[in-house]
């Protein structure tokens, strides 16, 4: 039996429905987790940091807003800031942007995708959750493209299906999971 791949970091987008997703799999993850994870989740412009606060208060791993030119490290889980595009750079920082909306969305999930694809290869998670339209299906298909691995929740669990539907008819993903299968997998890289 051959060694399970070494992945470098963790990608998640959601939408609607996104807080109780991430709530669910956050639940579920082990203290012992390592791998960065940086999450896009839609939200307001003005809204404030409540989901960064709220994650953290979980106990899990460190959950922070990201700021401009940060490196990801293990065992910490980064948010994209209200009405900032949150990209990765080639050396793998964060930078942060306010260009144009993409998907009707700023933070856009292709936008962090694409970069992150682009940024770690193949030792890229992408995980795609609940949300009303089609944001992270065309980066959820650069991470494949780039070898990385890709994940759809379940659209029968999803709050809103859209965003799983179209995600799996765009990329025919690695793995379609229900949120806790999703954190037991995630958990397996421990």
């Amino acid at each position: 039996m051959g060694a399970k791949k070494k992945y470098q970091a963790v990608v998640i987008g959601s939408s609607a429905g996104g807080l109780n997703a991430l709530k669910v799999i956050f639940g579920e993850l082990d203290k012992r987790f390592q791998l960065p994870v940086v999450i896009v989740q839609h939200m307001s412009p003005d809204a404030d940091n409540y989901l960064a606060s709220f994650l953290d208060g979980m106990k899990k791993i460190r959950v922070k807003e990201a700021d401009e030119k940060e490196i990801p490290t293990g065992g910490f889980a980064y948010i994209a800031p209200p009405n900032y595009h949150l990209l990765m750079e080639k050396d793998c920082s964060f930078t942060l942007t306010v260009g144009e909306r993409v998907n009707y969305a700023r933070p856009s999930i292709d936008v962090l995708f694409e970069t992150a694809a682009e940024a770690y290869g193949d030792g890229l998670i992408g995980i795609i959750l609940t949300g009303a339209n089609n944001d992270g299906s065309h980066g959820l298909k650069k991470i494949k493209e780039m070898g990385g691995l890709t994940i759809v929740q379940d659209p029968e669990e999803s709050e809103s299906v859209s965003m799983p539907r179209s995600a799996i008819e765009t990329v025919n993903p690695d793995h379609v999971f229900k949120l806790k299968e999703i954190a037991k997998f995630l958990n397996s890289f421990i």
